[in-house]
């Protein structure tokens, strides 16, 4: 067993940045380009924008939020006790913030872009959806990295799987728990009210 010094006890809010399409489009990319760019140990243009976009969150949020880590097609972030996290309007203009940096370096890719296969010009349909939950974490060191690790964290992934894209017609959106809201003090007098159910 590891020492208990190696595991913090924290509480506060988690965030995930969550870049919808990625998945479907990469796979695509690799369909179009498996007889050229790959074969020719060259790759895509589409991986260079992926990077770009997971860099413009990761500057745009941390700080004042702690990066947990980059997660395939999504930025796992956290705040501590110590970290100047804003809430109320100031956290909603920093989402915001983080959504503008998003679509600026999307548009600057498009303007650049050379590949004009039908995977790679579907960039501009990638999308980004957040997620805001707030409680009590464990960070402790596992295989030589910082993970998190408890119920809230746990809770936080889930809220990704969620119907808010429907209820909002699709495209971008931040899905807030009540306990984030409650704790941040972030306004929901315009939020669409929501309840997810998930097993256990």
């Amino acid at each position: 067993m590891a020492p208990t010094s190696q595991r913090t006890a924290a509480e506060g809010p988690l965030l995930l940045a969550d870049i919808s399409g990625y998945t479907s489009f990469l796979q695509d990319v690799e369909v179009q380009h498996r007889d050229d760019a790959f074969a020719d140990g060259n790759i895509p243009e589409a991986y260079g924008l992926m990077s770009s976009l997971l860099d413009g969150i990761v500057e745009t949020v941390v700080p004042p939020f702690t990066l947990a880590k980059i997660e395939g097609d999504a930025v796992f972030a956290f705040g501590a006790a110590a970290d100047a996290v804003p809430t109320g309007e100031a956290l909603l203009d920093l989402v915001r913030a983080c959504y503008a940096e998003f679509e600026s370096r999307r548009a600057q890719a498009g303007a650049i872009w050379t590949c004009s296969c039908n995977a790679c010009v579907r960039a501009n349909t990638l999308d980004l959806k957040f997620v805001l939950h707030a409680g009590r974490y464990v960070l402790q060191e596992i295989a030589g990295s910082r993970e998190l690790s408890g119920p809230d964290v746990v809770m936080a992934h889930r809220l990704l799987k969620n119907s808010a894209g429907d209820a909002m017609g699709g495209g971008a959106y931040l899905l807030l728990s009540a306990a984030a809201a409650n704790r941040l003090d972030v306004p929901v007098t315009d939020a669409v009210p929501m309840t997810e159910t998930y097993e256990h």
